[in-house]
């Protein structure tokens, strides 16, 4: 299977052009579950493709206004790679999102396209996910107000926690899309690095904040203090270590997830992200 047959193609991917500013992004990034947007230039040889401009590209530099000087230069891959080649570029660069590029820009792939691919059959996905699951494994009490589990999880560097009770037993889990769903954003200053709150507001959620690898500008966003029980997923989908990827893929995109905990008998034993998956190909 190769990536022309996995990709979204041009004709549906959303672009900005040069020249620009950054509010032309701004909407777009914020309203999507996107973590970057592809940036073009018309020239007198049609459509050129300059790279991409991410949310953590405006955050760090709020002061530039202009698209050209914000653009990041990114890998590519061609629509005539497999999607094995695919994954292993996502996995080796850390990247969600692969433009695929051959003399201009012919459409997007993502770790969501290889996941549906691996589920459907089209790649290898006999894997068992005990080879692919990771053991360290972020875990958070279900008493956690939810201001702090937010912040363990910024700190963590990772978009979900698995929730344990008093008896450090699982039982639920929280992601930063849980967290989102109930934030409400504070309309703050226009210029969003300066609209920073304080380091006394219980309520700060400064800067960025990943969601399954994917990053959300905000200014100043208010989040519920109620105990991380009231927003957490109670009811947890499981693998064990002999499911295939292929069945976790097909796990993960029933129940629209990018994370599943591994357990043996009735003991949290890993996590099996998306991410990984990619990984057995």
């Amino acid at each position: 299977m190769n990536v022309a047959d996995a990709m979204t193609p041009r004709s549906e991917v959303v672009t900005v052009e040069i020249p620009g500013t950054r509010d032309d992004v701004l909407e777009y990034l914020q309203e999507r579950a996107f973590s970057s947007v592809p940036v073009i230039k018309d020239t007198d040889d049609g459509e050129e493709f300059r790279g991409l401009i991410s949310r953590d590209a405006l955050i760090d530099r709020p002061d530039e206004d202009q698209l050209a000087l914000l653009v990041e230069e990114v890998p590519t891959i061609t629509a005539e790679a497999s999607i094995q080649e695919a994954a292993r570029l996502m996995v080796a660069e850390n990247e969600r999102r692969i433009p695929v590029v051959d003399g201009r820009l012919e459409g997007i792939i993502t770790v969501t396209d290889v996941v549906h691919a691996i589920a459907n059959g089209d790649v290898d996905g006999d894997t068992e996910v005990g080879n692919l699951a990771r053991r360290d494994i972020n875990c958070i009490y279900v008493e956690t107000p939810l201001t702090v589990a937010e912040r363990e999880l910024s700190h963590a560097e990772v978009p979900y926690g698995v929730v344990l009770d008093a008896e450090g037993e699982m039982t639920g889990m929280l992601t930063e899309v849980d967290i989102i769903e109930v934030a409400r954003v504070v309309e703050g200053e226009d210029d969003t690095g300066e609209s920073i709150a304080n380091e006394d507001d219980e309520w700060a959620w400064e800067g960025i904040k990943a969601v399954g690898g994917r990053y959300m500008p905000t200014r100043n966003v208010e989040i519920p203090a109620e105990p991380v029980s009231e927003f957490m997923t109670a009811d947890v989908v499981t693998v064990s270590k002999r499911l295939t990827a292929g069945e976790a893929a097909r796990l993960m995109i029933e129940h629209d997830i990018e994370q599943i905990p591994l357990v043996a008998g009735d003991e949290l034993d890993g996590i099996v992200r998306d991410v990984d998956l990619l990984e057995g190909l």
